[in-house]
């Protein structure tokens, strides 16, 4: 099928998972990204807060729904299920509120999303969707199926083996190499079929920061020139994705570029379950517990991957000891010990915000209680095998809240957030 070449009911996004609105406004100044670079001439490139928390599969979900997590549902990689201390992994079919795609397919409207986090596994939409990480495996990351055969013809990779490059960075350069072409033979496989919604997405920036984040900055690093190489790769995509759209339509109104949060580099880790353990709210019948079910009775708190406190309440888990009229007091208190915490002399916590000010919609109670923002560099955690509060691992780059990036051919103004993402797309179809 060949595209009408028309302007009318049709938008492109292009996702860069990770990417800080600083780094990408260097590279594009230092022509590293030249096309990246002429967008921003063309347009507006805005700065935007993440998703709190600002992990991913929060993010992007607040991206599709453009709802926060009281209303989505999603409140983290991980989650709790309900009245236990059990780690559960919440997958698309757990999404409460429709998408941008669900709301397009309404009206008729067919939409084509390649590699979109947090949408495994596939389900029914109007048009075709592949789903991203954290997705297991191909076949049930497809929909429809049958475009099954053709990804795995042209070596199609959901994502990369982050185990192996997290260690292995020869690796990690060849698979973030190989995933890169391998969107790129999938973005030219689904273009020319019918769609009013394209939509884009690269995770390899974010696996790239994670391991390598010290690399961009550091000419002298071992991996700098690789670093600069894959960016110049990414911006080579934008530029076939963009100049395809304008081909299309007859210029960039309608197309879009976003990450779902920010990046810096890790000064220090930070255990917030080691803390609440430190500071008496947090107790385990165990000294080396693997799971939050061993924790001690009187336990009034305790903390959930990367930044979320949950208060031990009556009712709502097993062995919950907070009364309810005791809640918002130990939120206060918890908060005020939290932005007292330092390290090295400097400030660790920069906010604490209780989720009940910041969500909104029937799941606010199924969520944490407090969310914990750090200041940059000290990358929150919520693991159980740390007993200090401060530590290392092998990891060079964090998540950050207010650095993602949007870029528009219109002026959005200030105050730009994720979630309202999807009301800009939508004014393309009204």
């Amino acid at each position: 099928m060949t595209l009408s070449n028309s302007r009318k009911n049709r938008a492109c996004i292009v996702g860069l998972d990770g990417v800080p609105f600083d780094l990408l406004l260097r590279l594009a100044e230092d022509g590293i990204m030249p096309a990246m670079h002429r967008l921003i001439q063309g347009g507006y490139l805005h700065r935007m807060k993440a998703s709190l928390p600002e992990v991913s599969s929060v993010s992007w979900t607040s991206f599709m729904t453009g709802t926060n997590p009281g209303t989505h549902g999603i409140f983290g990689f991980t989650d709790l299920r309900e009245h236990t201390y059990r780690i559960r992994f919440p997958n698309f079919l757990d999404v409460k509120a429709p998408t941008l795609w669900d709301r397009l397919g309404e009206m008729g409207l067919k939409s084509i999303v390649i590699n979109q986090p947090s949408t495994y596994p596939a389900r029914r939409i109007e048009g075709a969707l592949v789903a991203g990480f954290v997705a297991i495996e191909l076949a049930k990351a497809v929909y429809p199926l049958f475009h099954l055969a053709a990804l795995e013809k042209m070596g199609y990779q959901i994502d990369i083996d982050t185990q192996r490059a997290r260690q292995d960075h020869t690796f990690l350069w060849k698979e973030l190499n190989s995933t890169l072409e391998g969107g790129r033979k999938a973005f030219q496989y689904f273009w020319n079929q019918e769609w009013n919604l394209f939509e884009f997405i690269v995770t390899g920036t974010d696996r790239l920061h994670h391991y390598l984040w010290d690399a961009h900055a550091d000419s002298g690093h071992p991996s700098h020139a690789a670093f600069i190489d894959y960016y110049s790769k990414v911006d080579g995509l934008i530029d076939q994705i963009a100049g395809r759209f304008q081909e299309l339509t007859g210029g960039i109104e309608g197309l879009y570029l976003l990450s779902d949060h920010g990046f810096t580099g890790i000064v220090q880790e930070v255990y917030l379950n080691a803390w609440l353990t430190h500071a008496g709210y947090l107790r385990f019948d165990s000294l080396t517990p693997k799971h939050l079910s061993e924790m001690a009775p009187g336990t009034r708190a305790f903390a959930l991957d990367p930044n979320r406190i949950y208060i031990n309440l009556k009712g709502r888990f097993p062995r919950g000891v907070v009364e309810k009229a005791e809640k918002q007091t130990l939120k206060s208190e918890i908060t005020a010990a939290l932005m007292e915490l330092e390290f090295g002399g400097s400030k660790v916590v920069r906010e604490v915000f209780d989720a009940e000010e910041i969500y909104s919609g029937p799941y606010v109670p199924k969520g944490p209680d407090l969310i914990v923002l750090a200041e940059r560099g000290f990358d929150l955690k919520g693991c159980l095998e740390w007993k200090d509060i401060f530590g290392r691992t092998d990891l060079q780059g964090m998540h950050t809240w207010d650095d993602a990036f949007f870029w528009t051919s219109k002026n959005c103004g200030p105050d730009l957030a994720i979630s309202d993402v999807a009301a800009k797309i939508m004014e393309e179809f009204e």
